[in-house]
């Protein structure tokens, strides 16, 4: 199992991110030290690291130059700020690549897998393998979906949206899971975003026999999608 090292002060990011990222199937694991994280690399006990620049005591750029003087383990780079100097700084010391926050966790997963592909170290294969729900069948690798042995015409946000309701294999998504997995941010009031990308998933799916909706509503919890008929 690839093993995923985030070090970042921002505690809630990080702890929703390593939710995520072992649903997607890596160990994750999290630092709000920057000299525990070295140690961690020095042991052995990572394959790939996201790193935030504005680190207390010791920043992202200062952590990411400690790291390259004993080892070429991949590293990607976290900021706030949209700076390109940041960018350049970083990508001039050694990071594989570098994403300005707020990320939706799915396009932060897809970065860390074509790292891992450039770099000859192959993240999880069990995060690739088809997903199957019923009749639904969902391609992580091509991103793409079949349902009845029809494929679908989903947008990138539709895709990710039914995927994350698959991989929760029948279980409530709540509105807040859905927004930060989804959209990498938390929910806000009057916020209609799910509500427009969910109504598009459901028409696309068509009807179950019994005349309701694949994806249901659940009064106060969230959302499910049944796998029956």
């Amino acid at each position: 199992m690839t093993r995923v090292l985030l070090i970042d002060d921002d505690l809630e990011f990080t702890g929703l991110l390593c939710e995520y990222l072992t649903e997607e199937g890596f160990q994750a694991d999290a630092t709000d030290d920057g000299k525990k994280g070295i140690a961690m690399v020095e042991a052995g006990l990572t394959d790939i690291i996201v790193l935030d620049v504005m680190m207390p005591i010791m920043n992202g750029v200062d952590l990411l130059q400690k790291i390259r003087k004993s080892s070429e383990i991949p590293i990607m780079m976290l900021t706030a700020r949209g700076d390109d100097k940041d960018r350049i700084t970083g990508l001039d010391l050694g990071a594989d690549d570098y994403v300005s926050k707020p990320c939706s966790p799915g396009e932060l997963v897809a970065r860390l897998r074509a790292i891992l592909r450039r770099t000859g170290r192959p993240a999880q294969d069990q995060s690739l393998l088809p997903l199957k729900s019923g009749n639904l069948v969902l391609n992580p690798t091509s991103r793409q979906a079949q349902f009845e042995g029809v494929a679908l015409t989903l947008t990138g946000t539709e895709y990710n949206l039914l995927e994350l309701l698959v991989r929760n294999g029948g279980r409530v998504v709540s509105k807040q899971d859905i927004s930060q997995s989804v959209f990498g941010r938390p929910l806000t009031p009057f916020d209609r975003r799910i509500d427009v990308h969910l109504s598009s998933v459901r028409q696309k799916l068509g009807l179950r026999a019994d005349g309701q909706s694949w994806i249901q509503s659940v009064r106060g919890q969230g959302y499910i999608l049944l796998r029956d008929a």
